[in-house]
């Protein structure tokens, strides 16, 4: 059976890459090169199901609507999203030193999405039994917890990716991967859009989050089928201490210093998405509607955009990032002049989801490019140190600005959304000056 599961995976990955020559395998092991149609489709398998799992669990609606509807302090729900985010990336130049020390890390992944799932369902269990303080602080707690294995999941994804993938097919893969999350996703926003008419109570919500959760329990289980041989390995050291050493990386490597600032601008476009909901609210109410059209209107930007850019990057990750974040910031220039000045587009309901649609698509091509680019730009052990390295500074940075953009969107939200637009203008600026992949 299993035989006959290889055969076909490998038939379809010829097909898809329209290529059979092993030369492709030059970067990677000649034993990985063997299983190279394997690993592509599971990383892809899995990777869909913990993208779904994201999207039924995200903190900027289904966590935020369910701390409310729980009475949680509001602060508390203000506190989701920059600790689901930076939490995965502040420790993670401390785990690298660990992750290291082990020949086969796709352990790490399983161990880190099996977390997940734990913390999930505990979020679930939390809001069938407990409201107001005592659940805002349970909920948070667990958060900490889910987000810190993320951080494990992150980490070794992209070491794994650059042991068992060729260089050439790294992008694709996470084109399709992103692809056919989309389209899940645009399915799940459908259903949402079905009850957005009533108000179906906790035990709707938390059977969506108890989903999401199973759906990390299956991508751990489909990730252990990857097939993946020790690689190296860097003798046993005080994790803290030699994290901080890392940090130098930045004095000495040019190329990978000029990545982190390129990549800092561009927050720019994960950071402004919340923002053009604010403003969807602002001038045309919190119609229950609005949630799901957004869910799918992201959806179906993910299914179409993330093929042509994973292909793109397997070319030049660096025009992609160069391309995307242009994109993202003449939207946002365009969304400050008409809520500014043009009231009539303004105030119709189809404007914010085709902007949020446009704006999809260009935040799919900065991660993809920056995503390809960092794996691409590194290999063996330095491609971990990177991405360590890496999410732990763009942690700290995500938390700077993310809390400054909190606190200025409270007197002119169209401001925040020309400040950070500016910002990816200069991003693109710098991404130019990068160093071909």
């Amino acid at each position: 059976m299993t035989n006959n599961i290889f055969d076909k995976f490998e038939k379809a990955y010829n097909y898809i890459t329209n290529e059979e020559d092993a030369r492709i395998c030059k970067d990677i092991s000649e034993e990985s090169c063997r299983y190279t149609s394997w690993n592509f489709f599971i990383i892809i398998i899995s990777n869909t199901f913990s993208k779904l799992g994201d999207v039924l669990a995200n903190p900027k609606t289904v966590l935020a609507w369910l701390l409310k509807y729980l009475n949680a302090p509001l602060f508390l729900i203000s506190f989701i999203v920059p600790i689901r985010e930076s939490f995965s990336m502040l420790p993670q130049i401390v785990i690298a030193n660990y992750i290291r020390r082990l020949p086969v890390r796709k352990w790490v992944w399983v161990f880190g999405s099996a977390l997940q799932f734990a913390s999930m369902v505990g979020v679930g269990i939390v809001a069938l039994n407990f409201t107001g303080n005592k659940a805002g602080y349970l909920i948070i707690i667990l958060l900490v917890i889910f987000s810190l294995s993320r951080g494990f999941c992150s980490i070794a994804s992209k070491d794994i990716l650059g042991k068992t993938i060729p260089k050439t097919r790294r992008g694709r893969l996470n084109g399709y991967s992103t692809s056919i999350s989309g389209v899940l996703v645009i399915i799940s926003g459908g259903i949402m859009l079905l009850n957005s008419n009533s108000d179906p109570g906790i035990n709707y919500f938390t059977y969506i989050i108890f989903s999401a959760a199973l759906l990390w329990l299956i991508a751990s289980i489909v990730y252990a089928t990857i097939n993946e041989f020790p690689g190296e390995t860097t003798g046993g050291r005080n994790g803290l201490k030699e994290a901080l050493q890392k940090v130098s990386i930045l004095k000495t490597d040019k190329t990978f210093r000029n990545f982190i600032i390129a990549r800092s601008l561009l927050l720019c476009s994960a950071l402004v998405a919340p923002f053009y909901i604010v403003l969807a609210q602002k001038y045309i109410g919190s119609k229950p509607m609005l949630l799901g059209i957004f869910i799918i209107t992201n959806g179906l930007a993910s299914a179409i955009s993330a093929p042509y850019w994973g292909k793109k990057a397997d070319l030049s990750s660096k025009s992609v990032l160069i391309n995307a974040s242009l994109m993202a910031a003449i939207l946002g220039i365009i969304v400050f002049s008409i809520t500014s000045w043009v009231p009539l587009i303004r105030n119709a309901m189809w404007f914010y989801p085709v902007v949020y649609f446009i704006l999809g698509i260009a935040h799919d091509g900065v991660r993809l490019g920056r995503k390809t680019y960092i794996v691409d730009i590194a290999t063996g052990d330095k491609r971990i140190e990177y991405v360590a390295v890496g999410n732990t500074i763009i942690g700290f940075i995500l938390l700077i600005t993310g809390g400054i953009s909190a606190l200025l969107s409270l007197f002119s939200v169209e401001g925040i959304v020309l400040g950070l637009s500016i910002l990816g203008l200069i991003g693109a600026y710098v991404s130019s000056k990068l160093k071909d992949a």
